[in-house]
């Protein structure tokens, strides 16, 4: 399978015609090197047609300004020399200064052996300069191609606030050749490939060089767009007086509207984002014309989070801060999970790490307590500056049948306690806990009820972005 050079990706990623090189030649017939190693670079310039192991400069994504640092794998493997590392650190350091977004293509067998423990040490360099650009709330899109690893993988590689590889891609900190010479034994074939570290949430998703693109428009049309006018009608009107049993019920209902529903009917450029855990979803997107990155409790799973799903959660509030959006989270959780693995994992510190981190914050935050909100799942979720309920939506340390289970030793008390612990939207807003309930119909549909929720979430977006 033929896999496009720098200058093919160069042309399939960015507008036709707008891209602008800003490197400055290489001449390798003047470097201080060895006579065989000043050989190999010329020969390598002369097979890959291109300088360095890497082209940089500015283009247009979809008529949006982007930076772009594109590996060229045909001159020496993409390796990366102090040549080809001020390259990329002198690109950053114009695109900070140009406040530009970066998009990143690597493929790289590492850092250059012919120049040693110097070019190695470049990767801090990149490193720092990156770092100070993402300081700046600029974003930093990587796309890894076949192969990325070594040092390349592990400093600028894996810095992306999002991150994709193309399929079949060998990423990896030590290439297998290296492993099995090492060790006299092969490396754990599958490891190393895309789709497997997508699977374990290493990097986001797998995305051919084609669909790119796509992929780059909607993730710069949330993070770089400005807001749009809503086109959500609100939802008025007066709620009732709510059973809590009643509510608890309604909320395990299985055709009740849950986060994908928020996405899929009142959101629209939506990037999902690392999902080992399907309990919680990360996303970016944008909430009835308001840009922010979302992370919820997926109620489809039927399950309770364990420490990974709260580690993902917690990255995408990091995520938030990073790049200066506002944060939505999503409560709809049967709880936490109860397991030997789950304590193992510490989930009672992720819980903790999750409201330390979201209660400190600096971005606009809106909580939406959709339905479910048992224990410490949903706490973890929960300190927003604005909280939204949906009328039936519920808050409690336990489940109704757990409390009961404390209290009396059975589950049949259930009923009584869901009423006798306020655990009900209503209660919760008389308490300050929440601050504004959507009305819910018993006519709604999935559909209906998200639409309300996602307009009232735009709306308290937009309130925040001017307070």
């Amino acid at each position: 399978m033929k896999r496009p050079g720098a200058r093919e990706l160069i042309e399939v990623v960015l507008d036709a015609g707008s891209f602008e090189s800003w490197d400055q030649p290489v001449d390798h017939a003047s470097a201080q090197a060895e006579p065989a190693y000043r050989e190999q670079l010329e020969a390598a310039a002369a097979r890959a047609g291109t300088d360095e192991s890497v082209l940089t400069g500015r283009g247009l994504m979809h008529g949006r300004p982007v930076a772009v640092l594109v590996s060229e794998f045909g001159f020496l493997a993409g390796s990366i020399g102090r040549a080809a590392a001020a390259r990329i650190t002198a690109a950053v350091l114009r695109a900070t200064a140009e406040r530009l977004p970066i998009l990143a293509s690597t493929a790289s067998g590492g850092t250059r052996m012919q120049e040693g423990a110097p070019a190695f040490g470049e990767m801090i360099r990149i490193s720092r300069a990156l770092m100070a650009h993402k300081a700046a709330g600029l974003p930093y899109l990587v796309h890894l191609r076949h192969p990325t690893t070594g040092g390349v993988f592990a400093s600028w590689g894996s810095l992306g606030h999002v991150t994709v590889a193309e399929p079949g891609a060998l990423i990896g900190f030590l290439g297998p050749k290296v492993y099995q010479a090492l060790y006299s034994e092969p490396f754990p074939p599958e490891v190393q490939i895309a789709e497997n570290l997508a699977a374990h949430g290493v990097i986001d998703g797998v995305v051919e060089a084609e669909e790119l693109p796509v992929l780059l428009d909607r993730a710069l049309g949330v993070l770089v767009d400005p807001a749009t006018p809503a086109t959500l009608a609100r939802r008025t009107g007066e709620v009732g007086t709510t059973d809590g049993w009643q509510s608890v019920l309604r909320t395990r209902r299985p055709d009740r509207a849950g986060v994908r529903e928020l996405l899929r009917y009142g959101a629209a450029g939506t990037v999902r984002l690392t999902e080992s855990d399907a309990s919680m979803m990360v996303a970016l997107t944008r909430l009835d014309g308001q840009p922010c990155v979302l992370v919820g409790q997926d109620r489809s799973q039927d399950k309770p989070m364990g420490p990974t799903a709260l580690r993902q959660a917690r990255r995408g509030m990091r995520l938030a801060e990073d790049l200066g959006l506002p944060l939505v989270t999503v409560i709809d959780t049967p709880g936490a999970e109860l397991s030997a693995a789950a304590e193992e994992g510490g989930v009672a510190a992720e819980i903790a790490q999750c409201i330390a981190t979201m209660a400190t914050l600096t971005v606009p935050t809106v909580s939406l307590l959709l339905g479910q909100g048992t224990g410490g799942g949903a706490l973890a979720l929960l300190p927003a500056t604005t909280v939204i309920a949906a009328e039936h939506a519920w808050l409690a340390p336990l489940p109704p049948e757990g409390a009961s289970a404390i209290m009396y030793g059975d589950t049949s008390h259930a009923a009584e306690l869901a009423s006798a612990q306020r655990i009900t939207a209503i209660a919760l807003h008389q308490a300050g806990t929440v601050h504004h309930i959507v009305p819910e119909r018993d006519d709604d549909t999935a559909e209906t009820l998200a639409t309300a929720l996602a307009a009232e979430c735009a709306n308290h977006l937009t309130t925040l972005a001017f307070s």
